[in-house]
């Protein structure tokens, strides 16, 4: 059951340094949305928030809510662990565990959660997740062998499988594909857009044609300078943002103008 995520009056701060000031956007359930933009201009940091994940960095903090299907995410008593549990995560470089076999590294979300599933269930899960990440053709026959043995296209999908194996709601990917090879590349949109029939999904990229060709809308983010806070410039429909954007600095941005 993949959820509609609000975003209301955003600052993000790290200590006393404001990094993103002002974001208010919707993000649609069972869609693709892009944040794109130059470097350091908060699109990462925003990802990050919406799961909390920001907040590993000593001293960092928002201002302002995030709404999953309504609950805020920051209220009071809110445990940042559950919230990633509905709001999975998966980095620009694949990280698999590399002491864990393939098995193990997709079921080592559900186990660090403590839950507790027989053989069965566990062998179903996996095979599930494998096979949502597009995996399990690939190494069915060596669910034994190390996670990180295997190339660093099918790594990434692996982190894809453990990601959806504890059922969440939304997935966010930071630079998915930036670390691969244009064939892994292509796996992995491929990938998204299944995805997407079940999840929400937000995806930072720094590839233009990679936002037109997975995403459904589009967010633009900039920077006025260095020190200056990271701001949302202009969010609409991709096709919108990248055939008539309504902002000058989002058309110098996309035509290549600037960053």
């Amino acid at each position: 059951m993949s959820k509609r995520i609000v975003i209301k009056d955003l600052d993000i701060y790290y200590d006393k340094f404001k990094a993103v000031e002002g974001v208010n956007m919707s993000i649609e359930p069972k869609a693709v949305t892009a944040f794109i933009g130059p470097s350091g201009c908060g699109k990462s940091t925003v990802l990050r928030s919406i799961n909390r994940m920001h907040e590993v960095i000593p001293k960092a903090w928002v201002d302002g809510q995030i709404l999953l299907d309504g609950d805020d995410l920051y209220g009071p008593g809110v445990d940042p662990v559950l919230v990633r549990r509905h709001i999975g995560m998966v980095f620009q470089r694949p990280n698999p565990f590399p002491t864990m076999s393939i098995r193990e590294n997709v079921l080592a979300g559900v186990t660090l959660n403590n839950r507790h599933i027989s053989r069965s269930d566990a062998d179903d899960l996996v095979e599930r997740s494998l096979r949502g990440a597009n995996l399990w053709n690939e190494v069915k026959d060596r669910l034994n062998a190390p996670g990180g043995g295997l190339s660093g296209g099918q790594q990434q999908r692996l982190c894809i499988s453990r990601a959806i194996a504890v059922e969440p709601e939304v997935l966010l990917m930071d630079e998915p594909a930036s670390a691969l090879d244009p064939i892994s590349t292509l796996a992995i949109e491929d990938l998204i857009h299944e995805l997407k029939q079940e999840y929400t999904i937000v995806i930072v990229t720094h590839n233009m044609q990679q936002a037109t060709r997975v995403s459904d809308r589009t967010a633009f983010f900039n920077i006025a300078g260095t020190g200056k806070p990271g701001k949302l410039i202009e969010y609409d429909d991709t096709r919108k943002i990248f055939e008539n954007p309504t902002q000058k600095e989002t058309e110098d941005y996309i035509s290549g103008r600037f960053g």
